[in-house]
């Protein structure tokens, strides 16, 4: 069994530019308030940014076949898309009657230049003009070839009753002849859509008839976290969800209520999108090209700063990534960490995590770990039969922790 922690952090820094230009990332389907870029096979999505330094650049699209982790796979491009695997991103519009001005950049994938014939995981990068790596995201096209059914309830390990959270599910696989499930099959567990907190390696602890049984004491549990906090600027000139005040400077500033750090923090309920976040605005029509961008103002107030330990803003905004960018600085006077980040006109989920000297990344140190906490869990089942030489995605399945259940 392997737990992979910030896996997706090492991935994406490898060989890619950092672009302080580019802002509001997303890989999304059309449907509303979806925010998975896992889906069927033949599904669309689209890939849409903006570039604050408001010139038409010539940006690419690269789609890359992966393995289970993330390595690239045997495969040529031929094999699995049906076209180009590079093309251009052709759609471009200028933002209107906005004071942070940009450019906005979409494509949707698949298109009639470049159509995808397997399942698998994909990598998406984004190339600039000098076929430099400016960002990458992840995509899964799954088949339905197995059905799942997911169970998500409390720790069963007395140690961290109070914690974490439990992951155990059944493969049922009817149409598929597994001969050799360690060989042939791997699972991956990932939790809210977030590819650094993911459980992968784990074998079958039951066989069953045309059915795969994983159940674990420990080794498929996760750390509940807290709900995310969040915020609002669909009114730019205006205070919003928490927001406690605006300011009109060169663009609209907008300073979030402080978070009060308390290590003795108790769970509480608070409804949350699990770390995502959606552009809106209500003071125009199109949200693409026509919702500005405000200086978002946070502040964690503490007591004293933490010992060997950096402090971040982290959420879906920055592609749960830890940058320079995120970091918070201390204020000695007003005993708080503070960060102030562009972003675009929207609601948004985040919540703080902390670096230690040795690089290990802690999402809980701040707001706590509970196991009450309302997650999602993915699992993604990958088939690689003896004799072929790549990993299918033939079904996924998901699960739920709900505390009233």
């Amino acid at each position: 069994m392997k737990r992979i922690i910030f896996l997706g952090f090492l991935v994406a820094i490898c060989g890619t530019i950092f672009s302080q230009n580019i802002k509001s990332i997303q890989l999304r389907t059309f449907q509303e308030n979806n925010f998975s870029a896992i889906i069927p096979l033949g599904t669309v999505l689209e890939l849409s940014f903006d570039d604050l330094d408001n010139d038409n650049k010539e940006y690419q699209y690269k789609i890359q076949h992966m393995t289970h982790d993330w390595q690239p796979s045997r495969l040529l491009s031929s094999q699995y898309i049906d076209g180009f695997d590079q093309n251009n991103i052709n759609t471009i519009n200028n933002s209107f009657n906005t004071f942070q001005n940009y450019t906005h950049y979409s494509v949707q994938i698949p298109n009639r230049n470049s159509v995808i014939t397997k399942s698998g995981n994909y990598l998406l990068s984004v190339l600039n003009e000098e076929d430099e790596v400016v960002f990458t995201r992840r995509f899964v096209l799954y088949e339905n070839e197995v059905s799942l059914g997911v169970n998500v309830s409390r720790s069963r390990n007395a140690k961290t009753l109070q914690t974490q959270q439990t992951v155990e599910f059944v493969v049922s696989h009817p149409k598929l002849r597994i001969n050799n499930p360690s060989q042939e099959v791997n699972v991956v567990i990932l939790k809210n859509e977030n590819w650094n907190e993911t459980i992968t390696g784990l074998q079958p602890t039951f066989f069953q008839q045309n059915a795969l049984r994983y159940s674990y004491n420990n080794n498929t549990n996760f750390w509940g976290g807290n709900e995310y906090l969040n915020f609002d600027t669909k009114i730019i000139r205006n205070n919003s969800l928490n927001v406690v005040k605006v300011e009109r400077k060169d663009i609209f500033h907008h300073y979030l209520y402080p978070f009060e750090f308390n290590p003795f923090r108790k769970y509480s309920y608070n409804p949350d999108i699990n770390g995502q976040f959606v552009i809106r605005t209500l003071e125009a029509k199109d949200s693409k090209t026509e919702a500005d961008y405000a200086m978002i103002h946070f502040t964690l107030s503490v007591e004293e700063a933490f010992s060997e330990r950096e402090v971040y803003v982290y959420g879906a905004f920055n592609d749960f990534k830890i940058t320079d960018e995120n970091k918070m600085y201390f204020d000695q006077e007003e005993r708080a960490y503070k960060a102030n980040i562009l972003l675009k006109q929207g609601f948004y989920n985040y919540t703080f995590a902390t670096k230690e000297t040795n690089g290990n990344i802690n999402t809980n140190d701040v707001n706590g770990s509970f196991y009450e906490t309302e997650n999602e869990y993915t699992v993604i089942v990958y088939y690689k039969p003896f004799g072929s030489f790549f990993e299918r995605v033939v079904g996924i399945g998901t699960g739920f922790f709900d505390q009233n259940r």
